[in-house]
């Protein structure tokens, strides 16, 4: 493959991230079966994207509304830019693994889109704590923190999609990366995300990090003694709980 030729191919999986995890237009182009798997790796420059962009919509409501209507509107742009994807995929696993005891009916939970009781009160739990930390974070740490969430919490696909199988072998969008993603895609996906997050916050940068793979950690190890591996929902699960985690570090330590 000519120098043109993958440049061209890393453009067009740059691409192909953006359009999966946002709702930012992109140009339309050819999707091919390995498509998300390769992608992948740019998930977390994605964050770096959606997290500067928040950055920017905060200092421009500082000066003009107080701070919890402003963390109101950041928290409207997170959901609004990435379609409520991760949300859906938080509540879907809430329901699933709250409302199922075996891996077949865990399964069939998830695939169901109805949201119950179990899902509803995940996602009013996610969206109030995301609103009550982005609204308590000291404003000289809101940047680092924020754009270190977004990174992390989209890094958290990468370490997940590499080393669980996916629980459903031909179906959903957890079998189009779990343990498909390459070796060189989490090496560069991790190595990118940890030096924007050391860069963000310097020595301030060690529980985040360490937080983040704790969850995805445990997250993983849960998912993989339930049902066996993971699915499209688990990765939103896991992107929301690490988003929280990520600031809640930020103001615990302010």
């Amino acid at each position: 493959m000519t120098v043109a030729a993958q440049i061209r191919r890393l453009g067009e999986e740059l691409i192909i991230a953006f359009q999966f995890l946002t709702r930012i237009p992109m140009p339309a182009i050819a999707f091919e079966s390995d498509s998300l798997s390769r992608a992948v790796k740019f998930f977390p420059l994605v964050g770096l994207v959606v997290g500067s962009g928040a950055v920017l919509l905060q200092k421009l409501l500082t000066t003009h509304l107080i701070r919890p209507l402003a963390a109101l509107v950041v928290l409207t742009y997170f959901v609004l830019i990435t379609g409520f994807l991760h949300e859906d995929g938080l509540a879907d696993t809430a329901d699933g693994f709250g409302g199922g005891w075996t891996k077949d009916r865990v399964l069939a939970i998830l695939r169901d889109s109805r949201i119950g009781s179990y899902g509803a009160s995940a996602l009013v739990l996610s969206l109030l704590a995301r609103y009550l930390l982005l609204s308590s974070m000291p404003m000289e740490h809101f940047a680092a923190y924020v754009i270190s969430a977004h990174v992390l919490c989209r890094w958290s696909s990468l370490p997940l999609s590499y080393f669980l199988p996916p629980a459903r072998k031909q179906e959903g969008q957890g079998a189009r990366i779990a343990r498909l993603t390459s070796l060189p895609s989490l090496l560069f996906g991790s190595t990118f995300a940890a030096a924007i997050v050391v860069f963000a916050l310097r020595r301030a940068s060690v529980q985040p990090l360490l937080v983040s793979l704790f969850v995805v950690t445990l997250s993983g190890w849960f998912y993989y003694r339930r049902i066996d591996g993971v699915t499209g929902d688990c990765f939103g699960a896991t992107n929301q709980l690490t988003e929280i985690a990520v600031y809640f570090c930020g103001v615990w330590i302010a």
